[in-house]
């Protein structure tokens, strides 16, 4: 199936492939080399209107929301089945569209979207509500029902799972959906539209408008026709959509910006920790909202494991993303490239010390930055504390268990978090006292469908995955029914 060859940039409303209301067109960069590789339509406030009217049309006709949640299932499982089937064009062209290595694509972002589809067909099989005990002669049920149409605004960095994990709950709970993926980043969502369709999903029940933030994004947020907003993406816009929503007392769920810490105890197996110390940083050349750029280290071991870093963080293989040996590709725009410079400028203007890295990779015109690791900053610099969403990491010292939380805790953010260590009940204790959606144990980025994430904080609130993302795109009905 090639989708996107065939309709080439188009919007998809109501079923069908149309160009923008005014002709307007917007150009997509292969990262990897700066190079203009085609050219997609740029949505408006028509546009958006148009896509939101369709998928209102699509839930009012109960063409999606009156099947039976088994029906709905059955569909969603032939979506899994067809990504699987197409695994290689969808890896191809995620690879080209964020600059990801296509094995990381392959075996990372093609397999958990499929494995989204696939959980959320089988939860809806089983989406009901519950009988209620009263001390009055009556009886009381409740009854699980979609919301409506779901506006679902989705990042740049990984445009295919994070579309999944906003589409496939809200399908699979009987919504329909008006998807807005990333104005650098919009392949996949064009490709997943042709998907859906082709597995049963009927027209107008997902529309996608690629366009920029602030024209179609600001258009869908502010629409009265949507009755919940999903978005992925900065703090500092996802506040803004926040905002939006409360003025419109519209159900909103934020994944939003992250700077994880990750902790290192005296007691940790340094060898396993290095390779979870350097995925949780340079997967996804660092952009990744969970990933892991502040390193906290035990003192007793600091200098062991900075020198272990110093010699391990230069050889992991950067280039080609198209390459099958590369682990790190290029940024995903020349933006994004800019902003980690400017950060690690700061750092060396505060006294730091580049232990690795620190600098631009010249390859073949494209946005590549070596990975780096940073020792000596203060915890109140900027390069600490604030988001830097690239390949570049932060080592800081620490004597106690109690400043290891407190350093891990000192930042505005509370995504995800790392424990390193050998002691289970230290694991468990330490845990419970992070400030975070997630923690993991012993390793970095061990995600599934079933295990829900999201943000405290100014991470954000509600969750992606598991069963408590599939009923926060449903409603509860209470009926009472009296038996006198």
């Amino acid at each position: 199936m090639t989708t996107f060859e065939m309709e080439p940039g188009r919007l998809f409303i109501g079923g069908q492939w149309r160009e923008a209301a005014d002709g307007a067109r917007s150009e997509v960069v292969d990262p990897s080399r700066g190079a203009v590789v085609t050219t997609v339509a740029e949505a408006g406030p028509a546009d958006v209107d148009a896509a939101v009217r369709a998928a209102r049309e699509a839930f009012d006709s109960g063409q999606w929301s009156g099947l039976s949640g088994r029906e709905r299932g059955r569909i969603l499982h032939r979506v899994a089945q067809l990504i699987r089937e197409n695994a290689d064009d969808i890896a191809r062209l995620e690879s080209l569209d964020v600059g990801k290595p296509i094995s990381l694509a392959h075996a990372v972002d093609v397999t958990n979207a499929a494995n989204d589809y696939e959980y959320y067909a089988s939860l809806a099989y089983t989406l009901d509500g519950a009988q209620r005990d009263l001390p009055i002669n009556a009886h009381a049920y409740t009854k699980r029902g979609p919301l409506g149409v779901v506006a679902a605004i989705t990042p740049f960095n990984f445009p295919l799972i994070l579309a999944g994990s906003k589409l496939a709950p809200a399908l699979a709970a009987g919504n329909t959906v008006v998807h807005k993926p990333a104005d650098e980043t919009p392949l996949s969502a064009l490709y997943m539209a042709g998907l859906l369709q082709k597995a049963g999903v009927p027209d107008g029940v997902v529309n996608v408008v690629t366009g920029a933030g602030p024209v179609a994004g600001e258009a869908l947020l502010r629409h009265p026709g949507v009755d919940k907003i999903a978005f992925t993406g900065s703090t500092a816009i996802g506040r803004h959509a926040a905002s939006v929503a409360g003025e419109n007392l519209k159900p909103v769920t934020m994944e939003l910006g992250g700077n994880a810490a990750h902790i290192v105890f005296e007691d940790a197996d340094l060898e396993k920790a290095v390779g979870a110390i350097i995925k949780g940083f340079v997967f996804n050349t660092g952009q990744f909202c969970m990933g892991g750029p502040r390193l906290l280290v035990a003192r007793s071991v600091y200098s062991t494991l900075l020198g272990i870093l110093a010699e391990a963080v230069p050889g992991v293989p950067v280039g080609d993303p198209r390459r099958p040996e590369t682990v790190v590709g290029p940024m995903a725009a020349e933006k994004h490239l800019r902003k980690v410079e400017e950060y690690v400028d700061i750092a060396r203007k505060e006294g730091a010390r580049i232990v690795c890295g620190g600098e631009r990779l010249d390859l073949d015109g494209g946005y590549y930055y070596k990975p780096t690791v940073i020792a000596d900053l203060a915890n109140d610099s900027r390069v600490v504390q604030e988001e830097i969403f690239g390949p570049v990491l932060t080592v800081q010292p620490f004597d106690s268990e109690d400043e290891a939380v407190a350093l891990a805790n000192s930042t505005p953010y509370g995504l995800a978090s790392g424990v390193q260590t050998r002691n289970l009940a230290r694991a468990h204790r330490v845990a419970d006292r992070l400030q975070a959606g997630i923690v993991w144990v012993n390793d970095w980025a061990m995600l599934d469908p079933a295990v829900p994430f999201g943000g405290v904080k100014d991470s954000g609130f509600g969750r992606e995955y598991g069963p408590e993302a599939l009923t926060s795109y449903t409603k509860v009905k209470s009926v009472v029914v009296s038996l006198d």
